[in-house]
């Protein structure tokens, strides 16, 4: 198993609770004008939410690498591996809780959720459960800052396979937290907000994006 699958799965795992945060509302959102809410609905929301993202991590990744065999251009690819590092040091500060200034990306999403949004809300009140399978596929789309960090892993993967395989990877870390909430996810809850938990997960992630940043430093440094 490749160490970025790993990886993008502890992301999800970590950050499940920013992901509950931000998506635990619309459990609400999905019973709308429901008079017996069926307990698969949660289910095909997810499964929407992790295709949309094995999606756009498929699209990423096979488009970056297909214009740099085109181009024939490999700094691109050194390049995208520099920022994809540096949202990597952004992640790690974010989990570990020491600064959040990767909320500051997760704004600049917004202008492009404006003109999503309304296709999901199109869909209610959901006429059957599997309806949320395309509900949750819109929702998918929602500015999140630690999507957008491993986005960037995806965009280096080198094919559109693995670019949809890291982001499936790190919807199912984020899986648990989503299907548990409104139920009983102390036990999870309490394990995210470990200290010692969030720092061995935030200084691993910090490791391997400081490893990533002097790579593709030492390949520019080459190149020029």
């Amino acid at each position: 198993m490749s160490p970025d699958w790993i990886g993008a799965f502890v992301i999800g795992l970590v950050g499940a609770g920013h992901c509950m945060g931000m998506c635990g509302g619309i459990a609400s959102m999905l019973t709308l004008g429901q008079t017996s809410p069926s307990k698969l609905t949660p289910l095909f929301y997810n499964i929407g939410r992790l295709l949309s993202y094995a999606l756009i991590g498929a699209l990423v990744g096979g488009a970056v690498s297909s214009i740099s065999e085109v181009t024939q251009l490999n700094n691109i690819l050194v390049w995208l591996r520099l920022a994809a590092a540096v949202f990597m040091v952004l992640l790690a500060c974010y989990i570990g809780r020491w600064w959040h200034g990767l909320l500051y990306v997760e704004k600049l999403g917004q202008v492009i959720w404006r003109r999503v949004s309304p296709a999901g809300k199109s869909l209610l009140p959901l006429k059957k459960p599997v309806h949320a399978i395309p509900f949750g596929f819109v929702w998918g789309w929602l500015p999140c800052g630690l999507v957008y960090s491993t986005l960037t892993w995806a965009a280096v993967s080198g094919s559109a396979l693995n670019g949809g395989l890291i982001m499936l990877m790190f919807g199912l870390g984020t899986l648990p937290a989503m299907l548990l909430v409104g139920h009983s996810a102390t036990l999870l809850h309490r394990l995210q907000n470990s200290v010692i938990f969030r720092h061995i997960a935030a200084l691993m992630i910090l490791t391997y994006g400081l490893h990533t940043g002097y790579t593709a430093l030492s390949l520019l440094s080459i190149t020029f």
